[in-house]
């Protein structure tokens, strides 16, 4: 009986090894299918390869201005600690200095041999005189004591200094690590973005508006500078008007993200350095930007406004009339015009 059962056993063992293995197989697969390697990914239309790739640059746009929100306060706490270190230095200074005055003090006591002052009046050939020495001494006494507690005060400064520098290091530090998060964001995204492009060819990638050649590009400005008119006559005062002309001769400059000019921005940069070249500063970030002004309607807009979009407010423009706009788009596109209704409309501001 033991004999024959054996090989039932073994077959059944080997039943269930070969559903395991199918099992283990069929996850695979199933598994190879979700994460892209096994299967192709479905033939996304043009115009669905637009749609993934501007919601992409919308993220990455968010993202690059929270790079640039964190990058300023990267500044600002960068400045402070080198201001709390340049104090510091300019104190150890004078406290070395007021070390060497006290130590050159007590040698010369060291080496008067510190007498008691009756043995001193008693040993003087002229007491009269030594009694004015005394005073003298005892008048030296109170400055030296008030040297010591200078530099006792000195020694509470600088330790207090090195206690700030050191919180100043250690925001520092923190928005080094928020930058290196948001550039990764921010990287990941516009990679996603020319991936999909490469999907589609020039013709397609030109019908979509997104081709970035030369020609194209010269073309773009040549549009943009006719569309965009004598804008910066109607702004409502000079400041604007400089403004909008700046913007105007940017007209083609490429996007890169973080970037505040000359020759390349991102959306808050070109408002940035458009109003920076007319004398006037605003914030590096569009959820400062916005704040930066008066708000206004959109049926009150005058060009040299800033226009914002998207819940999030995380692009601006500046307005140049009939319902038109200059701004940094994204990486497929130079500094152009384009309409207002390009973007969901979130408000505007009259910085001057």
């Amino acid at each position: 009986m033991a004999a024959h059962r054996k090989p039932r056993q073994r077959a059944m063992g080997g039943g269930k090894a070969r559903t395991a293995a199918t099992i283990a197989l069929a996850g695979a697969a199933t598994a190879t299918g979700f994460d892209g390697t096994g299967h192709a990914e479905p033939q996304l239309t043009p115009g669905q390869v637009k749609a993934k790739v501007d919601r992409l640059y919308q993220e990455a746009e968010a993202a690059t201005e929270k790079y640039n929100a964190a990058k300023e306060k990267a500044d600002a706490a960068g400045q402070r600690l080198k201001d709390l270190q340049d104090q510091a230095a300019r104190k150890e200074e004078r406290l070395n200095s007021a070390r060497d005055a006290l130590g050159s003090v007590a040698a010369a006591q060291y080496r008067a041999g510190g007498l008691d002052p009756a043995v001193q009046l008693a040993l003087s050939d002229d007491p009269g005189q030594y009694l004015e020495n005394a005073e003298f001494v005892e008048r030296a006494g109170n400055r030296q004591n008030a040297a010591v507690a200078g530099v006792r005060k000195q020694l509470r400064e600088i330790e207090q200094l090195r206690g700030a520098a050191h919180i100043e290091l250690t925001s520092l530090k923190s928005r080094q690590t928020e930058l290196k998060r948001h550039k990764k964001t921010i990287t990941g995204k516009l990679g996603s973005a020319r991936q999909l492009l490469s999907r589609l060819d020039a013709q397609e990638r030109s019908r979509l508006g997104v081709s970035q050649d030369r020609a194209s590009r010269a073309t773009s400005v040549r549009d943009t500078l006719a569309a965009s008119g004598s804008a910066s006559s109607q702004a409502p005062g000079s400041r604007a008007a400089a403004a909008v002309s700046y913007a105007q001769q940017k007209l083609g400059s490429p996007y890169v993200w973080g970037a505040t000019g000359p020759n390349a921005f991102d959306c808050s940069g070109l408002v940035q350095a458009a109003y920076r070249a007319a004398g006037v500063s605003l914030p590096r970030t569009t959820y400062s930007q916005i704040a930066a002004g008066r708000r206004v309607s959109r049926s009150e807009l005058l060009p040299g406004d800033l226009v914002f979009f998207y819940a999030g407010i995380s692009h601006v423009g500046i307005y140049v009339g009939n319902g038109r706009m200059i701004h940094a788009p994204n990486p497929s596109a130079p500094v152009r015009v384009a309409p207002l209704d390009e973007m969901p409309f979130a408000g505007a501001t009259r910085v001057v």
